[in-house]
């Protein structure tokens, strides 16, 4: 389905003059025309930015009416300025929505170590809330706005029906490097028109993060501002969300994380694959999610996928060293469903067709079995390019 806001949310975005060298829209403002149950998860990066420790204080929540986004500039290690910098961005929205100050969440992304440009912030705020619309340009203005260096918007929506009603669940999402669990350079933001009580929008958005943002990856590194909300304003009418129509809910929102999460290495900066890494047969999914992860973390990895180099060696040893126990002898690999790679020994195979199956499509994936267990995981990565690092050697310069 075509995503849209979900009724009583609208938003937009305006151009600051925050982001340098740009005329692209870098300040945010989505907007409930009703208190909203609001719940977050956040960076475990011990060095966390303002806006991130500003709305750990401030969630899960019942009263939230605002969500104020700016790119360019990421307000972390800004020290007391920094936090003070955070809150004068709450208040100016309440100033120009009518709201109290705790009824506002901050998010920033953009270069670390730098001020805000707290006049040019002022203005983007008192322009953005005198145009806020609810219509498909402005979601995608909304979009637009988070992105620093995403090459496309990111946004996903569903729709489920309960009762004759038919609830919505829309997301908006940015991220294209310094992505690596738990979750990324990296913000989202998910707004429904259901009502959820604050401890079930709280304990389905950890769920739903847990298999999907926090199981994406591009370079591994964990950033300082990562942070995804779930606004749920009720605008739909009816009880809060129970039994079925809660189970509805939550899959719902898993469906949606889960589009977005893929969207992020799938617009990893310069990424020519999205790669898919499946471990299957471990005794736990936290063991499966372990080597999932190293596989997709492995440089080695990563560029041998970049130059369609079915080399399987890197594969099988990075699970080797990912410190989970298990029996190499009954290791196997598929790579885009062709096996290389049976019980532990190498399988005649043609690298010529593997290459040119990793060659000709975007997304590759990786299927490692083991015989442990019955625990299975999905992670999702890029390859590394030399336009990655050419990207990132000169951000700042």
């Amino acid at each position: 389905m075509t995503p849209h806001f979900p009724a009583g949310f609208s938003g937009g975005a305006v151009h600051a003059g925050i982001k340098k060298k740009s005329t692209k829209e870098d300040v945010v403002l989505i907007l409930s025309d009703r208190p909203a149950v609001a719940a977050g998860v956040y960076t475990q990066n011990l060095v966390c930015a303002a806006p991130v420790k500003f709305d750990r204080e401030l969630t899960p929540s019942e009263s939230i009416r605002a969500v104020v986004v700016n790119s360019g500039v990421a307000n972390a290690c800004t020290g007391a300025k920094g936090d003070e910098d955070c809150k004068q961005m709450a208040a100016l929205v309440a100033e120009a929505c009518g709201l109290e100050d705790w009824q506002t969440l901050v998010m920033s992304t953009g270069v670390i170590g730098v001020h805000l440009p707290m006049e040019k912030i002022a203005k983007g705020v008192k322009a953005v809330a005198a145009q806020l619309a609810s219509d498909d340009d402005a979601l995608e203005r909304t979009a637009r706005g988070m992105m620093t260096t995403d090459t496309v918007t990111k946004i996903r929506g569903r729709e489920f029906e309960l009762d004759g009603v038919k609830l919505h669940v829309t997301g908006v999402a940015k991220g294209a490097a310094m992505i690596g669990p738990n979750m990324a350079t990296m913000l989202a933001v998910v707004m429904t028109d259901a009502k959820i009580t604050k401890q079930d929008a709280h304990q389905a958005l950890q769920d739903a993060v847990a298999e999907t943002f926090n199981c994406i990856s591009v370079d591994g590194h964990t950033s300082t501002n990562d942070t995804v909300l779930l606004l749920a304003n009720g605008a739909a009418g009816g009880e809060a969300l129970s039994g079925r129509g809660l189970d509805a809910f939550r899959a719902t929102l898993y469906e949606v994380c889960e589009d977005l999460a893929q969207s992020i290495p799938s617009d990893g900066e310069g990424a020519t694959h999205l790669v898919t890494v499946e471990v299957h047969g471990c005794r736990s999914r936290a063991e499966a999610v372990k080597i999932g992860k190293t596989i997709a973390d492995s440089p080695l990895v990563k560029t041998a996928i970049a130059g369609a180099d079915p080399n399987w060696g890197r594969v099988v040893s990075a699970a080797g060293y990912a410190g989970v126990p298990f029996n190499p002898q009954n290791v196997s690999l598929h790579i885009n469903g062709l096996l290389v790679y049976e019980r532990g020994a190498p399988v005649a195979f043609d690298p010529e067709v593997v290459s040119k199956s990793m060659a000709s499509e975007k997304e590759v994936s990786l299927l490692l079995i083991l015989d442990e267990g019955a625990a299975a995981a999905r992670f999702w990565t890029t390859d590394l390019t030399a336009e990655y690092v050419r990207l990132n050697a000169e951000y700042t310069t």
